[in-house]
């Protein structure tokens, strides 16, 4: 017995959350309140996903000893002639006392429904009400789920009459939590049908698409398109939002009752907005007249609403920038004869990076080893996208066992293969949890959640995030058992099933769902797979107005172009702003130093590995003279294009030389992603209860 492989899991699923909420959240700007919440429910929901493969291959051990062992009726354990039986049972490595099991899933399973079904719904609407009190707060909240909590007891209650009026049914608390438990699992399962529907199909197919250079660049240019017109709607709903906000400053002076209410709003309201307000003139038609505490609270509630949206927009689009660039320098190095990486914008990485990630293995891994690293990836996710639907669609049947994987488990049980059984549960859980959590935020509906790395995720996305994983977990985790034929109420035959099945308990109560939902529910996904496949979804949706990313479609043409001239503009304006920044620093080392001037910047010259296609010429000409010069031809931009077989090749584009004053210091951050999502728009929020 050894307890170490379970406490070794416990602990990589808490490194594993709190890595990710480190990357993707703020948890030194965010409220500590949201930040456990959401550690907590990343953490138990990893947990299961964790520790489930261990609950499975004990619980083969003890099929193995219930089916080996003989209880005589004074329920000791004997063989015929009177003596302790000797069993072929081999113990598993990591097992652990009977007991560890049920009360560590009774722990995760409630504490984590108790999160996404209350306290998680009541944060996020928490977090964007508009009142000023934590009384009007959470009286918003409250309001804002009354109809979500309304439906939700609505059905549980039906469920409870029609138990109550069932003949031979006694409502009990077992009963009661089973009803609970299986809503909850009914629901997960409705959501995991459609994003699993998808992710099987859409996965492999991304991974093959991400081989392909052409495709990749064209499916950027298309995003970087579509993305510019969200950003610039937001940009345009914040100016309204300023516009109001100026108008209620106006009418609201310091001797105000609502003047501090007023200051709660314009705390939300980052520095460089402040002064565009004050700077903003009203017409001269503006109504000067008061507005009332509902109308603050709204307003309060908009800018709210509206800085968000910037600010995910800013930040897809900084990532969006930064993947279309990469990629244009990838087209840009296959045709190097050197064989050595050379980048567009130099970044400034660490030491033990540029020794083991050099130009030459740069690029020999970006040109040439990594699109057939994701073909072959792409080959192993297909091949596990049609054993999930093969199973899915044929799990119930026992005898003959379809399942894929209830095969394969059956043949490592019969050799006490507890590794390979921990490790086959591992990867199937994996997947299916990869194909659903990775499809959540990429469907247009839910795209006002967004998770975005180096920080930059604000806290409604984190708690979106953490209520979703949730609600999908433990259903996504019951068919999966159900795969591998470790639920007795599927196959129906009686076996000795995993703690984890026992804690969550059975729909027993309500026929129509333990016999027919719940199992024949799954199959559906078939259905949505082959509509994923013939893309019925995205033309059906091109048709609507919303536009999809489709090869044939003259419009995704239009918006390909599009996409192409708005990158093409984005690169000169980050271009020219580096050259700015340069040009201030050799101008400042030319006449303020100039003693060390010429040494170091022939060393930075000498040692530098990237190219950057619109610097000027270097010359011993004056800094100030270059200032003074207008234009000058010598620039150049190596971008590119497409012809109509995809073949991609390198266009030189002239362009003109701008003044360096032309742009302010704000332009300095553009040098690299990170600076230019410090700015801002990019900011995490304030915390949620600085305001009252």
């Amino acid at each position: 017995m050894s307890v170490g492989p379970l406490v070794t899991e416990i602990v990589l699923a808490f490194c594993l959350a709190a890595t990710l909420l480190y990357r993707y959240g703020n948890v030194f700007r965010n409220h500590i309140v949201v930040t456990l919440s959401v550690l907590v429910a990343w953490y138990f929901s990893l947990l299961i996903i964790f520790v489930l493969p261990l609950d499975v291959s004990s619980t083969v051990y003890r099929q193995c000893m219930e089916k080996n062992l003989v209880v005589n009726s004074s329920n000791q354990i004997l063989e015929s002639n009177g003596t302790v039986p000797s069993t072929n049972c081999l113990k598993p490595w990591s097992s652990v006392p009977d007991n560890v099991f049920p009360n560590l899933w009774r722990i995760v399973y409630w504490t984590s429904q108790c999160l996404t079904w209350l306290i998680l719904p009541l944060m996020q609407s928490y977090i964007k009400a508009g009142d000023f009190t934590i009384r009007g707060k959470l009286k918003s909240a409250l309001i804002d789920n009354a109809i979500y909590y309304g439906s939700y007891l609505f059905i549980c209650g039906i469920l409870l009459i029609y138990i109550a009026l069932k003949p031979g049914q006694n409502l009990d608390g077992q009963k009661l939590k089973a009803i609970a438990s299986s809503a909850s699992n009914t629901w997960g399962l409705f959501l995991l049908v459609l994003l699993l529907g998808y992710a099987l199909v859409e996965v492999p197919r991304g991974l093959w698409n991400s081989s392909k250079l052409p495709y990749k660049l064209q499916y950027s240019y298309f995003k970087a398109s579509k993305l510019s017109l969200e950003k610039c709607e937001a940009e345009e709903t914040v100016d309204d939002i300023l516009e109001s906000l100026h108008a209620a400053s106006a009418a609201i002076g310091p001797n105000h009752p609502f003047y501090r209410n007023l200051e709660t709003i314009f705390q939300k309201v980052p520095v460089e907005v402040k002064d565009k307000i004050s700077r903003r003139q009203l017409p001269d038609d503006t109504p000067l007249d008061g507005p009332s505490e509902k109308a603050l609270i709204r307003l309060h509630r908009q800018t709210i609403k509206a800085l968000q949206t910037l600010q995910r927009t800013e930040t897809q689009w900084g990532i969006l920038m930064e993947k279309i660039f990469q990629l244009e320098d990838i087209a840009n190095n296959l045709s190097n004869h050197d064989r050595r990486f050379k980048s567009s914008f130099g970044k400034l990485r660490p030491l033990y990076i540029r020794i083991i990630c050099n130009p030459t293995v740069e690029w020999y891994w970006k040109c040439m080893i990594k699109s057939y690293v994701q073909r072959a990836i792409a080959v192993v996710a297909g091949c596990l996208s049609v054993a999930v639907v093969w199973s899915e669609v044929t799990f119930f049947n026992k005898s003959p066992v379809l399942s894929l994987f209830a095969q394969f488990l059956n043949l490592a049980k019969a050799k006490y293969d507890y590794l390979t059984i921990e490790i086959l549960s591992t990867v199937i859980i994996a997947y299916l949890c990869y194909c659903a959590y990775s499809t959540v935020l990429k469907i247009r509906l839910l795209n006002l959640y967004y998770l975005a790395p180096h920080h930059q995720t604000n806290e409604y996305s984190l708690i979106f995030s953490g209520m979703m994983l949730c609600r999908l977990t433990p259903p996504m985790c019951l068919n999966f058992l159900g795969l591998i034929h470790m639920d007795s109420h599927i196959i129906k035959t009686h076996i000795l099933e995993t703690h984890y099945t026992q804690v969550m308990g059975h729909m027993d109560v309500i026929s129509i769902i333990s016999d027919g939902f719940n199992v024949y529910f799954p199959m559906a996904i078939l259905a949505f797979c082959l509509a994923t496949y013939f893309s019925v979804g995205s033309r059906l949706l091109n048709v609507l107005g919303f536009q999809q990313f489709l090869g044939d479609d003259e419009l995704t043409t239009d918006l390909v172009d599009e996409g192409r001239e708005l990158i093409l503009r984005e690169r000169r304006k980050r271009q020219r702003a580096e050259d700015s920044v340069t040009r201030r620093r050799e101008f400042q080392e030319r006449f303020i130093n100039p003693t060390s001037a010429s040494s170091r910047y022939r060393n930075s010259r000498q040692g530098s590995d990237t190219v950057r296609p619109l610097r000027r010429d270097e010359s011993t000409e004056s800094a100030r003279a270059g200032l003074l010069r207008d234009f000058e031809p010598s620039e150049y931009y190596v971008g590119t294009t497409y012809d109509s077989a995809n073949s991609y090749s390198v266009n030189n584009y002239d362009g003109g030389y701008q003044a360096a004053d032309f742009y302010d210091s704000r332009n300095d951050q553009t040098r690299n992603f990170t600076s230019s999502n410090s700015s801002w728009l990019t900011g995490p929020p304030r915390r949620i209860f600085d305001d009252v």
